[in-house]
């Protein structure tokens, strides 16, 4: 059986403050999947990210990115990540095509590979006629475009999107997707954080729900949708159902 792309075990965070952010929570996302995390806000989604990838330090538990344990082979589990982070954190001076270029070579890959991999990824999203503006002059879903192509340089096995399309339009949405649709297709690992609960119900294979830092559902998209309880929406706005079953598990009784 192929090794995941991430296991996550008994992951517990508390921070000096003492707010525990997560509770032992355990996660597994298959390699190849299209896999949503999802939960309310604060509910420890970032906190997970922000572990696997080195950002966050962890209280205790364990994770491992393909087989590769975050703390023991580090550098390894790191390579094999790219993230799209929440926040837009690339020099709005520089060309588009030098942010990209340059993230190459944190991963030691020589200019002369680095950049005509920018500009085919820049293209591929979008961004070709923009790739030697100022990065500032794009719009705001440009910019994030800009981030997926940037996480995307050093051809990494596992992708991690954190609220990627927050304050994009419809329709840039949408031609992200179907970007991502393309990757996932092709064996890239994708695991996707949105407030935007129709985008995971169309995109997902495996969902998860956190909330206040424990994972209160788990399985395939099918699997979390059948948890759906139509007695509890009689009358009233309906949403989708993923929306509605997320609603059921995270709403305060």
């Amino acid at each position: 059986m192929e090794t995941p792309a991430l296991v996550v075990k008994d992951l517990k965070k508390v921070y000096k403050t003492g707010t525990e952010a997560l509770k032992g929570v355990s996660l597994t996302v298959p390699a190849g999947d299209f896999f949503a995390l999802l939960g309310p806000n604060g509910a420890g989604k970032t906190t997970i990210i922000g572990i696997v990838t080195g950002l966050v330090n962890k209280t205790s538990g364990s994770a491992s990115v393909f087989g590769h344990d975050i703390d023991k082979e580090t550098e390894v589990a790191k390579a094999q990540i790219g993230l799209v982070g929440q926040e837009l954190n690339f020099n709005p001076f520089e060309k588009p095509l030098d942010i990209v270029t340059n993230q190459g070579g944190y991963y030691g890959i020589p200019r002369s590979i680095a950049r005509p991999r920018a500009e085919q990824l820049l293209k591929d999203l979008g961004l070709g006629e923009k790739m030697l503006g100022r990065a500032m002059e794009l719009s705001g879903g440009m910019k994030r475009r800009l981030m997926i192509a940037r996480a995307l340089v050093h051809k990494p096995r596992f992708l991690i999107l954190d609220e990627p399309t927050a304050g994009v339009d419809v329709e840039l949405r949408r031609g992200m997707w179907e970007y991502l649709r393309k990757l996932t297709s092709e064996g890239l690992t994708i695991l996707l954080t949105t407030h935007y609960l129709e985008e995971a119900e169309q995109l997902a294979k495996h969902v998860a729900i956190i909330n206040k830092g424990q994972i209160v559902a788990s399985g395939t998209k099918e699997e979390i949708l059948a948890l759906h309880d139509e007695k509890a929406h009689q009358g009233g706005i309906r949403g989708g159902k993923l929306e509605e079953v997320f609603l059921q598990l995270t709403s305060e009784k």
